[in-house]
């Protein structure tokens, strides 16, 4: 059986706490290191991390008028959209970058515990399901990058 949206939205916001509770165990040279992970900071990573969470609400959004197909059809290039996100989030303050993925977060779960379990099925633009991307842009990608800040706060091998 596939997970319903509510269990999405559980598995969302434990994935988002895993995430936080790395970064708060960061020294603070750590936290405020311009690249820590490559050429990002924990600031890039926030945003990019608030970036996708708004781009899977969006997604729902699209879904619940209907218009899931139209999803994603006239947008850049994924490596385009995060330098971007990365660009800005660095002229931004820290606060303010946590405060948009906040609310990019909860804008996320909102829409997916108001969803119709339909919606996880539809087809968007790329060919890829709404819940395909609430998986992998969402839930997937806060364990991710919480398993990035774990190994580069562990050093090098």
């Amino acid at each position: 059986m596939s997970a319903s949206p509510a269990d999405l939205a559980r598995e969302a916001e434990a994935a988002r706490a895993e995430f936080l509770e790395v970064v708060a165990g960061l020294n603070p040279g750590q936290r405020d290191a311009a690249a820590f992970v490559g050429e990002w900071g924990v600031r890039e990573i926030v945003a990019h991390l608030g970036y996708w969470s708004g781009n899977v609400a969006e997604a729902l959004h699209h879904a619940e008028q209907g218009r899931a197909h139209e999803f994603g059809a006239d947008e850049m290039e994924v490596e385009e959209r995060n330098a971007v996100v990365a660009r800005v989030a660095g002229e931004t303050d820290p606060r303010t970058v946590t405060t948009r993925e906040e609310a990019a977060f909860n804008a996320l779960l909102d829409r997916l515990r108001r969803a119709d379990p339909d919606w996880l099925a539809l087809t968007l633009a790329d060919g890829e399901t709404i819940g395909h991307l609430v998986q992998e842009d969402g839930i997937d990608h806060y364990r991710e990058h919480a398993a990035d800040l774990r190994k580069a706060a562990a050093g090098p091998a």
